[in-house]
C-alpha cells in the first residue's frame, strides 16, 4: 500500500504509553499511514512493547527507525530522512486522544497548506495540567508570536505539527537542539509566503513517563526563530534569504 502520510513518534522510554497511542492511531486514522517509531538506543522499553503486542493495533502498518545520534531533535531527523510519503506528521508518543484529527489535517495539506499547526489556543482545543512555568512561556510565546510578529498560528511552539513533502524537502532544518525544529519550519514557511493553518487539538500533562521537553535549556535556542519571524514582519526579510537545502541533500 502506498502511504499518504508518515506519522513520526519520537520514543524515550514509552513503554507505558506507546500501545494506548498506536491503538489510537490504528483506530481513528482512516489515511493510508506508517508510524515511523523512532528511539535512540536498543535498550529503550518501547521497543518490546511494541515487539510484542502488535495486536494492539492491528491494521496499523508500523516501522523501528534507530535514530544515529541522540535526543528529541536527532530522533525527529532520522524519522524525517526515513520518510517517503507526501505528507509527514510529528506525533507525540503520549498522545492517545488527538488521532481523530490527524485525518483533518490531512485534508488541509491536500488542500495547498504546507503547514498544519495541532493548536491547543482556538476554540476546540485545550492545554491543561501544563507546568505553570512552562505554561507561562508558551502561552507568552504563542501571544507574541501570533499577535506581534503575526504569525499565522496562535500555538507557534507546538511539536505536535504536519508537513508537506516539500517542507521537508526543501527547506534546511539548522536547530540541533530539542523541538527546535518545528518552529524553524514554521517561521521559514511563513518567510516564504507557503500557507499555514491550523485545527484545534487537546494537550494534557502526561500521567505516565518523563517529559523530554526542557524549557529553559532549549528557550535560547526557540529565541532565535522569534527573532526571525519578527524579521520576517517588521524588517521584511524576503523569501530568497531562506536557508534551503541544496539539490544533492535533497537525493536529487
Amino acid at each position: 500500500m502506498n502511504q499518504t502520510l508518515d506519522i513520526i513518534i519520537p520514543v524515550y522510554n514509552e513503554s507505558l504509553n506507546i500501545l494506548s497511542t498506536l491503538g489510537a492511531l490504528a483506530q481513528h486514522v482512516k489515511t493510508p499511514s506508517r508510524v515511523l517509531i523512532c528511539y535512540d538506543f536498543e535498550e529503550d522499553d518501547t521497543l518490546p512493547a511494541v515487539r510484542q503486542h502488535p495486536e494492539a493495533f492491528a491494521g496499523l502498518e508500523t516501522a523501528l527507525v534507530r535514530n544515529p545520534g541522540r535526543g528529541a531533535h536527532a530522533a525527529v531527523m532520522a524519522g524525517f530522512a526515513a520518510s517517503s510519503a507526501p505528507i509527514v506528521v510529528v506525533y507525540p508518543a503520549d498522545d492517545d486522544f488527538n488521532a481523530a484529527i490527524v485525518d483533518s489535517m490531512v485534508a488541509r495539506v491536500i488542500d495547498g497548506y504546507d503547514i498544519v499547526c495541532a493548536s491547543r489556543f482556538i476554540p476546540g482545543g485545550t492545554m491543561q495540567g501544563c507546568p505553570w512555568l512552562k505554561a507561562v512561556l508558551v502561552r507568552t510565546a504563542a501571544f507574541t508570536l501570533h499577535h506581534l510578529a503575526r504569525l499565522p498560528t496562535k500555538d507557534p511552539t507546538s511539536g505536535f505539527r504536519m508537513f508537506s513533502r516539500r517542507v521537508i524537502q526543501k527547506i534546511k532544518v539548522e536547530s540541533d537542539q530539542g523541538f527546535c525544529y518545528s518552529i524553524e519550519l514554521l517561521v521559514k514557511a511563513h518567510r516564504l509566503g507557503w500557507r499555514i493553518d491550523e485545527v484545534p487539538a487537546k494537550w494534557f500533562e502526561r500521567s505516565q513517563g518523563t517529559s523530554r521537553f526542557r524549557v529553559l535549556k532549549w528557550l535560547p535556542a526557540y529565541l532565535r526563530w522569534f527573532r526571525y519571524a519578527f524579521a520576517t514582519t517588521y524588517l521584511r526579510r524576503s523569501p530568497d534569504t531562506v536557508t534551503m537545502q541544496s539539490l544533492q541533500s535533497r537525493g536529487s
